[in-house]
Protein backbone atom coordinates (compact mmCIF):
# COMPACT_ATOMS: atom_id res chain seq x y z
CA UNK A 1 0.00 0.00 0.00
CA UNK A 2 1.10 3.45 -0.82
CA UNK A 3 1.85 5.54 2.09
CA UNK A 4 3.13 9.02 3.07
CA UNK A 5 5.60 7.72 5.29
CA UNK A 6 7.21 5.55 1.83
CA UNK A 7 6.64 7.96 -0.91
CA UNK A 8 6.36 11.76 0.81
CA UNK A 9 3.64 14.07 -0.79
CA UNK A 10 4.56 14.41 -3.96
CA UNK A 11 5.20 11.00 -5.04
CA UNK A 12 2.37 9.81 -3.52
CA UNK A 13 0.30 12.29 -5.10
CA UNK A 14 1.57 10.80 -8.62
CA UNK A 15 1.33 7.31 -7.92
CA UNK A 16 -2.65 8.04 -6.73
CA UNK A 17 -2.71 10.21 -9.77
CA UNK A 18 -1.72 7.24 -11.83
CA UNK A 19 -3.88 4.86 -10.19
CA UNK A 20 -7.07 6.62 -11.31
CA UNK A 21 -6.20 6.25 -14.55
CA UNK A 22 -4.92 2.89 -14.56
CA UNK A 23 -7.25 1.57 -11.74
CA UNK A 24 -9.16 -0.92 -14.21
CA UNK A 25 -5.97 -2.48 -15.54
CA UNK A 26 -4.53 -2.73 -12.16
CA UNK A 27 -7.49 -4.97 -10.76
CA UNK A 28 -6.90 -7.85 -12.70
CA UNK A 29 -3.30 -8.03 -12.04
CA UNK A 30 -2.70 -10.66 -8.72
CA UNK A 31 -0.60 -9.71 -6.30
CA UNK A 32 2.78 -10.80 -6.28
CA UNK A 33 4.11 -13.87 -4.49
CA UNK A 34 5.56 -13.05 -1.34
CA UNK A 35 9.69 -13.91 -1.46
CA UNK A 36 11.09 -16.57 1.07
CA UNK A 37 13.09 -14.50 3.58
CA UNK A 38 11.01 -11.00 3.45
CA UNK A 39 9.69 -9.72 6.60
CA UNK A 40 5.83 -9.32 6.59
CA UNK A 41 2.83 -10.86 4.18
CA UNK A 42 1.63 -7.93 2.56
CA UNK A 43 1.85 -6.91 -1.34
CA UNK A 44 5.99 -5.63 -1.27
CA UNK A 45 5.50 -4.21 -4.03
CA UNK A 46 5.94 -0.46 -2.76
CA UNK A 47 7.77 -0.93 0.05
CA UNK A 48 9.11 -4.06 0.14
CA UNK A 49 12.85 -2.87 0.59
CA UNK A 50 12.11 0.11 2.81
CA UNK A 51 10.38 -2.84 5.48
CA UNK A 52 13.09 -5.43 4.57
CA UNK A 53 15.94 -2.70 5.88
CA UNK A 54 14.06 -1.48 9.13
CA UNK A 55 13.29 -4.60 10.17
CA UNK A 56 16.92 -5.98 10.02
CA UNK A 57 18.13 -2.82 11.47
CA UNK A 58 15.96 -3.10 14.26
CA UNK A 59 16.80 -7.18 15.28
CA UNK A 60 20.51 -6.18 14.38
CA UNK A 61 20.38 -3.98 17.37
CA UNK A 62 18.37 -6.36 19.46
CA UNK A 63 21.03 -8.78 19.25
CA UNK A 64 19.27 -11.18 17.02
CA UNK A 65 21.49 -12.78 13.96
CA UNK A 66 19.06 -12.92 10.92
CA UNK A 67 18.21 -15.84 9.07
CA UNK A 68 21.03 -15.90 5.58
CA UNK A 69 17.82 -15.97 3.00
CA UNK A 70 16.51 -12.27 5.22
CA UNK A 71 19.56 -10.53 4.81
CA UNK A 72 20.17 -12.47 1.10
CA UNK A 73 17.18 -10.88 -0.48
CA UNK A 74 17.82 -7.49 0.50
CA UNK A 75 21.29 -7.69 -0.97
CA UNK A 76 19.91 -9.34 -3.64
CA UNK A 77 17.46 -6.24 -3.87
CA UNK A 78 20.56 -4.23 -5.63
CA UNK A 79 21.38 -3.47 -9.08
CA UNK A 80 24.68 -3.34 -10.38
CA UNK A 81 25.05 0.36 -10.40
CA UNK A 82 24.31 0.57 -6.53
CA UNK A 83 21.03 1.42 -5.94
CA UNK A 84 17.77 -0.34 -4.59
CA UNK A 85 14.26 0.12 -6.06
CA UNK A 86 10.94 -0.33 -3.76
CA UNK A 87 10.45 -3.99 -4.79
CA UNK A 88 12.33 -6.09 -8.04
CA UNK A 89 10.21 -9.34 -8.42
CA UNK A 90 12.57 -12.33 -8.66
CA UNK A 91 14.76 -12.49 -11.88
CA UNK A 92 13.32 -8.80 -12.66
CA UNK A 93 15.87 -6.98 -15.04
CA UNK A 94 16.87 -3.60 -12.97
CA UNK A 95 15.50 -0.49 -14.12
CA UNK A 96 17.31 2.90 -13.62
CA UNK A 97 14.02 5.00 -13.58
CA UNK A 98 12.68 2.41 -10.70
CA UNK A 99 15.37 2.66 -8.17
CA UNK A 100 14.82 5.31 -5.17
CA UNK A 101 17.21 6.91 -3.05
CA UNK A 102 14.55 6.04 0.08
CA UNK A 103 14.88 2.32 -0.67
CA UNK A 104 18.96 2.74 -0.78
CA UNK A 105 19.24 4.91 2.25
CA UNK A 106 17.49 2.28 4.19
CA UNK A 107 19.15 -0.60 2.74
CA UNK A 108 22.89 0.92 3.25
CA UNK A 109 22.02 1.70 7.44
CA UNK A 110 20.66 -1.68 7.44
CA UNK A 111 23.69 -3.31 5.89
CA UNK A 112 25.93 -1.16 7.82
CA UNK A 113 23.99 -2.93 10.92
CA UNK A 114 24.51 -6.11 9.83
CA UNK A 115 28.29 -5.99 9.01
CA UNK A 116 29.88 -7.46 6.91
CA UNK A 117 28.49 -5.76 3.66
CA UNK A 118 31.32 -3.25 2.81
CA UNK A 119 30.84 -4.06 -0.93
CA UNK A 120 27.34 -3.45 -1.23
CA UNK A 121 27.63 -0.50 1.27
CA UNK A 122 30.55 1.10 -0.99
CA UNK A 123 28.08 0.71 -4.56
CA UNK A 124 24.98 2.35 -2.41
CA UNK A 125 27.23 5.02 -1.26
CA UNK A 126 28.34 5.80 -4.88
CA UNK A 127 24.79 5.70 -6.35
CA UNK A 128 23.96 8.44 -4.17
CA UNK A 129 26.51 10.49 -4.77
CA UNK A 130 26.12 9.81 -8.47
CA UNK A 131 22.46 10.78 -8.26
CA UNK A 132 22.45 13.79 -5.77
CA UNK A 133 20.91 16.79 -7.33
CA UNK A 134 23.24 19.99 -7.70
CA UNK A 135 21.28 21.98 -5.22
CA UNK A 136 23.02 19.32 -2.96
CA UNK A 137 19.17 17.75 -2.12
CA UNK A 138 17.95 14.16 -3.44
CA UNK A 139 14.75 13.09 -4.83
CA UNK A 140 12.68 10.19 -4.33
CA UNK A 141 13.74 9.28 -7.98
CA UNK A 142 16.58 10.36 -9.72
CA UNK A 143 16.06 13.30 -12.28
CA UNK A 144 13.27 14.94 -10.09
CA UNK A 145 13.39 18.15 -7.75
CA UNK A 146 14.77 17.09 -4.23
CA UNK A 147 12.62 16.63 -0.98
CA UNK A 148 13.48 17.17 2.15
CA UNK A 149 12.52 13.12 3.11
CA UNK A 150 14.42 12.34 0.50
CA UNK A 151 17.64 14.74 1.60
CA UNK A 152 17.26 13.37 5.35
CA UNK A 153 17.10 10.04 4.71
CA UNK A 154 20.49 10.21 2.20
CA UNK A 155 22.42 12.25 4.61
CA UNK A 156 21.22 9.30 7.15
CA UNK A 157 22.33 6.98 5.02
CA UNK A 158 25.99 8.75 4.35
CA UNK A 159 26.93 9.04 8.67
CA UNK A 160 25.81 5.36 9.00
CA UNK A 161 28.56 4.43 6.38
CA UNK A 162 30.91 7.40 7.73
CA UNK A 163 30.96 9.77 4.86
CA UNK A 164 31.05 13.15 5.50
CA UNK A 165 27.76 15.03 4.11
CA UNK A 166 29.63 18.01 3.91
CA UNK A 167 31.74 16.46 1.21
CA UNK A 168 29.27 15.10 -1.00
CA UNK A 169 28.48 17.29 -3.41
CA UNK A 170 28.92 17.77 -7.19
CA UNK A 171 31.74 18.23 -8.97
CA UNK A 172 32.27 21.53 -10.37
CA UNK A 173 30.11 23.80 -7.62
CA UNK A 174 28.03 21.77 -6.53
CA UNK A 175 26.25 22.05 -3.00
CA UNK A 176 27.11 19.44 -0.29
CA UNK A 177 24.56 17.45 1.57
CA UNK A 178 24.11 19.75 4.08
CA UNK A 179 22.80 23.06 1.70
CA UNK A 180 20.62 20.48 0.40
CA UNK A 181 19.05 19.93 3.80
CA UNK A 182 19.29 23.88 4.76
CA UNK A 183 17.24 24.51 1.74
CA UNK A 184 14.04 23.13 3.06
CA UNK A 185 13.96 24.46 6.61
CA UNK A 186 12.41 27.55 7.60
CA UNK A 187 14.48 30.26 9.03
CA UNK A 188 14.72 33.54 10.61
CA UNK A 189 11.88 34.86 8.37
CA UNK A 190 9.28 32.34 8.88
CA UNK A 191 6.60 32.94 11.77
CA UNK A 192 8.24 31.81 15.61
CA UNK A 193 5.79 29.08 15.96
CA UNK A 194 7.07 27.95 12.62
CA UNK A 195 11.46 28.97 12.72
CA UNK A 196 13.01 25.71 12.13
CA UNK A 197 10.71 23.24 10.59
CA UNK A 198 11.30 21.86 7.55
CA UNK A 199 8.57 21.77 4.29
CA UNK A 200 8.84 18.24 2.04
CA UNK A 201 9.40 21.16 -0.71
CA UNK A 202 9.30 24.90 -1.76
CA UNK A 203 6.38 25.92 -3.19
CA UNK A 204 5.92 27.00 -6.69
CA UNK A 205 7.10 30.45 -5.35
CA UNK A 206 9.47 29.35 -3.70
CA UNK A 207 7.79 29.68 -0.34
CA UNK A 208 8.13 26.84 2.53
CA UNK A 209 5.20 25.51 4.08
CA UNK A 210 6.06 23.22 7.82
CA UNK A 211 5.26 19.31 7.13
CA UNK A 212 5.18 16.99 10.05
CA UNK A 213 6.49 14.23 8.28
CA UNK A 214 9.53 16.11 6.09
CA UNK A 215 10.03 18.08 9.95
CA UNK A 216 10.62 14.78 11.83
CA UNK A 217 12.72 13.32 8.88
CA UNK A 218 15.02 15.54 8.30
CA UNK A 219 14.90 15.99 11.75
CA UNK A 220 17.17 12.75 12.27
CA UNK A 221 19.89 13.99 9.66
CA UNK A 222 20.14 17.54 11.29
CA UNK A 223 20.85 16.07 14.45
CA UNK A 224 23.84 14.01 12.97
CA UNK A 225 22.26 10.66 13.32
CA UNK A 226 20.91 7.59 11.32
CA UNK A 227 19.52 4.35 12.12
CA UNK A 228 19.45 2.70 14.68
CA UNK A 229 19.36 5.64 17.11
CA UNK A 230 21.27 4.38 19.89
CA UNK A 231 23.01 7.69 21.86
CA UNK A 232 24.80 8.03 25.25
CA UNK A 233 24.28 11.94 24.90
CA UNK A 234 21.90 14.13 26.79
CA UNK A 235 21.07 17.71 27.16
CA UNK A 236 19.29 17.63 29.94
CA UNK A 237 17.10 20.52 28.60
CA UNK A 238 14.84 21.76 26.10
CA UNK A 239 16.33 21.76 22.62
CA UNK A 240 17.75 25.59 21.37
CA UNK A 241 15.08 27.41 19.23
CA UNK A 242 16.86 29.40 16.47
CA UNK A 243 18.37 32.60 17.45
CA UNK A 244 16.40 35.40 15.82
CA UNK A 245 17.07 38.07 17.74
CA UNK A 246 17.76 40.97 15.09
CA UNK A 247 17.77 41.15 11.57
CA UNK A 248 21.15 39.80 10.99
CA UNK A 249 20.32 36.33 11.68
CA UNK A 250 20.91 34.40 8.06
CA UNK A 251 18.38 33.61 5.67
CA UNK A 252 19.13 29.68 5.62
CA UNK A 253 19.43 28.01 9.14
CA UNK A 254 23.04 26.90 9.78
CA UNK A 255 23.79 23.71 9.86
CA UNK A 256 25.30 23.77 13.35
CA UNK A 257 21.33 24.75 14.55
CA UNK A 258 19.63 22.59 12.38
CA UNK A 259 19.53 19.98 14.91
CA UNK A 260 18.02 22.04 17.69
CA UNK A 261 15.97 24.50 15.73
CA UNK A 262 13.94 21.58 14.32
CA UNK A 263 14.45 19.71 18.18
CA UNK A 264 12.36 22.94 19.05
CA UNK A 265 9.72 23.18 17.00
CA UNK A 266 9.32 19.32 16.72
CA UNK A 267 8.85 19.46 20.80
CA UNK A 268 6.16 22.53 20.38
CA UNK A 269 4.04 20.33 17.87
CA UNK A 270 4.40 17.67 20.03
CA UNK A 271 3.57 19.06 23.43
CA UNK A 272 0.80 20.72 21.36
CA UNK A 273 -0.75 17.67 19.80
CA UNK A 274 -1.23 15.23 22.65
CA UNK A 275 2.76 14.18 21.98
CA UNK A 276 1.80 13.10 18.47
CA UNK A 277 2.19 14.74 15.20
CA UNK A 278 -1.03 15.17 12.68
CA UNK A 279 -1.46 14.11 9.32
CA UNK A 280 -2.94 16.33 6.99
CA UNK A 281 -3.89 15.54 3.54
CA UNK A 282 -6.00 17.52 1.20
CA UNK A 283 -9.82 16.46 1.00
CA UNK A 284 -9.35 14.51 4.63
CA UNK A 285 -9.88 14.77 7.91
CA UNK A 286 -6.78 15.18 10.37
CA UNK A 287 -5.50 12.17 12.12
CA UNK A 288 -2.32 11.15 13.93
CA UNK A 289 0.85 10.47 12.05
CA UNK A 290 2.18 7.66 14.15
CA UNK A 291 5.29 7.53 11.62
CA UNK A 292 5.92 11.13 11.79
CA UNK A 293 5.73 10.95 15.50
CA UNK A 294 8.34 8.17 15.80
CA UNK A 295 10.87 9.77 13.53
CA UNK A 296 10.15 13.14 15.44
CA UNK A 297 11.06 10.75 18.86
CA UNK A 298 13.96 9.59 17.62
CA UNK A 299 15.41 12.70 16.20
CA UNK A 300 14.93 13.68 19.68
CA UNK A 301 16.65 11.41 21.18
CA UNK A 302 19.52 11.41 19.09
CA UNK A 303 19.73 15.07 19.81
CA UNK A 304 20.24 14.71 23.22
CA UNK A 305 16.41 15.39 23.78
CA UNK A 306 15.59 11.77 25.57
CA UNK A 307 12.82 14.37 28.38
CA UNK A 308 11.00 15.93 25.23
CA UNK A 309 10.78 12.60 23.32
CA UNK A 310 9.37 10.46 26.12
CA UNK A 311 5.65 10.96 25.54
CA UNK A 312 5.75 11.17 21.84
CA UNK A 313 7.50 7.30 22.80
CA UNK A 314 4.70 6.96 25.68
CA UNK A 315 1.81 7.67 23.07
CA UNK A 316 3.36 5.26 20.33
CA UNK A 317 3.54 2.79 22.88
CA UNK A 318 -0.14 2.91 24.02
CA UNK A 319 -1.28 3.42 20.29
CA UNK A 320 1.40 0.47 19.23
CA UNK A 321 -1.40 -2.33 18.30
CA UNK A 322 -3.26 -0.02 15.89
CA UNK A 323 -0.05 1.33 14.13
CA UNK A 324 1.71 -2.08 13.68
CA UNK A 325 -1.82 -3.49 13.05
CA UNK A 326 -1.17 -6.09 16.10
CA UNK A 327 2.37 -6.63 15.18
CA UNK A 328 1.29 -7.96 11.41
CA UNK A 329 2.55 -4.98 9.90
CA UNK A 330 6.23 -5.42 9.29
CA UNK A 331 7.18 -1.87 8.67
CA UNK A 332 5.63 -0.31 11.80
CA UNK A 333 6.28 -3.18 13.93
CA UNK A 334 10.00 -2.44 13.06
CA UNK A 335 9.67 1.68 13.24
CA UNK A 336 8.28 1.36 16.50
CA UNK A 337 10.90 -1.27 17.83
CA UNK A 338 13.67 1.16 17.13
CA UNK A 339 11.65 3.84 19.00
CA UNK A 340 11.45 1.56 21.74
CA UNK A 341 14.99 0.56 21.72
CA UNK A 342 16.58 4.24 21.49
CA UNK A 343 14.47 5.20 24.63
CA UNK A 344 16.00 2.06 26.51
CA UNK A 345 11.73 0.47 27.04
CA UNK A 346 11.17 -3.19 27.19
CA UNK A 347 11.34 -4.34 23.35
CA UNK A 348 10.73 -8.17 24.33
CA UNK A 349 7.15 -8.28 23.06
CA UNK A 350 7.83 -6.22 19.74
CA UNK A 351 11.07 -8.63 19.11
CA UNK A 352 8.99 -11.59 19.15
CA UNK A 353 6.63 -9.44 17.39
CA UNK A 354 9.21 -8.78 14.26
CA UNK A 355 10.72 -12.10 14.64
CA UNK A 356 7.52 -13.70 13.81
CA UNK A 357 6.82 -12.06 10.63
CA UNK A 358 10.15 -13.33 8.58
CA UNK A 359 12.55 -16.64 8.66
CA UNK A 360 13.58 -18.12 11.75
CA UNK A 361 16.94 -15.89 13.20
CA UNK A 362 20.12 -17.37 13.11
CA UNK A 363 20.29 -17.03 16.93
CA UNK A 364 18.31 -15.10 18.88
CA UNK A 365 19.99 -12.55 21.53
CA UNK A 366 18.08 -15.37 24.64
CA UNK A 367 20.25 -18.14 22.90
CA UNK A 368 23.45 -15.99 23.30
CA UNK A 369 22.61 -14.99 26.55
CA UNK A 370 22.59 -18.80 28.03
CA UNK A 371 25.59 -19.82 25.65
CA UNK A 372 27.72 -17.26 27.26
CA UNK A 373 27.88 -18.23 30.68
CA UNK A 374 28.99 -21.88 29.51
CA UNK A 375 31.57 -20.49 27.54
CA UNK A 376 32.57 -18.35 30.34
CA UNK A 377 32.45 -21.44 33.01
CA UNK A 378 34.42 -23.18 30.19
CA UNK A 379 36.95 -20.76 29.88
CA UNK A 380 37.40 -20.24 33.22
CA UNK A 381 37.73 -23.99 33.99
CA UNK A 382 40.65 -23.62 30.86
CA UNK A 383 42.22 -20.92 32.81
CA UNK A 384 42.72 -23.01 36.26
CA UNK A 385 43.39 -26.20 34.51
CA UNK A 386 46.33 -24.19 33.31
CA UNK A 387 47.19 -22.80 36.53
CA UNK A 388 47.05 -25.58 38.19
CA UNK A 389 49.42 -27.54 35.70
CA UNK A 390 51.86 -24.45 36.00
CA UNK A 391 51.74 -24.90 40.02
CA UNK A 392 52.23 -28.89 39.86
CA UNK A 393 55.46 -28.21 37.21
CA UNK A 394 56.88 -25.75 39.69
CA UNK A 395 56.81 -28.18 42.52
CA UNK A 396 57.92 -30.60 40.45
CA UNK A 397 60.95 -29.10 39.02
CA UNK A 398 61.89 -28.05 42.55
CA UNK A 399 61.65 -30.91 44.28
CA UNK A 400 63.75 -32.47 41.40
CA UNK A 401 66.34 -30.09 42.06
CA UNK A 402 66.74 -30.32 45.56
CA UNK A 403 67.11 -33.61 44.98
CA UNK A 404 69.86 -33.68 42.36
CA UNK A 405 71.68 -30.70 44.88
CA UNK A 406 71.50 -33.41 47.51
CA UNK A 407 73.01 -36.03 45.30
CA UNK A 408 75.21 -33.70 44.03
CA UNK A 409 76.76 -31.05 46.53
CA UNK A 410 78.67 -29.41 43.64
CA UNK A 411 75.02 -28.39 41.93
Amino acid sequence: MLTAARLGAAALSAALLAGVAAGPALADVPPPTIPDGLYGKSDPTYDGVWRQSLALTALTAAKITPADSAVAWLTGQQCEDGGWPSYRAAGAACDAKFEDSNATAVAIQALVALGGHQNAVDKGVQWLKANQNADGSWAYNPGNPGDANSTGLAVNALFAARTDPASVAKPSGGKNAFDGLARFQLGCAAPADQRGAFAYQPDAGGALAPNALASAQAALAAAGGHLPVATTVRADAKPNPLACSDGSAPATVPHAEAGEAVGDYLTGQLASGDQHLTLTTPGAEPKPDFTATAWAALALTQSGHPDQASGAVAWLEQQGSAWTKNGTDAAATANLLLVTQAAQRDTTDLTHQLTALGPAPKATAAASEEAQPAEKKKDGFGQYWMIIVGLLIGVGGGLLLSLQRKRNPNL
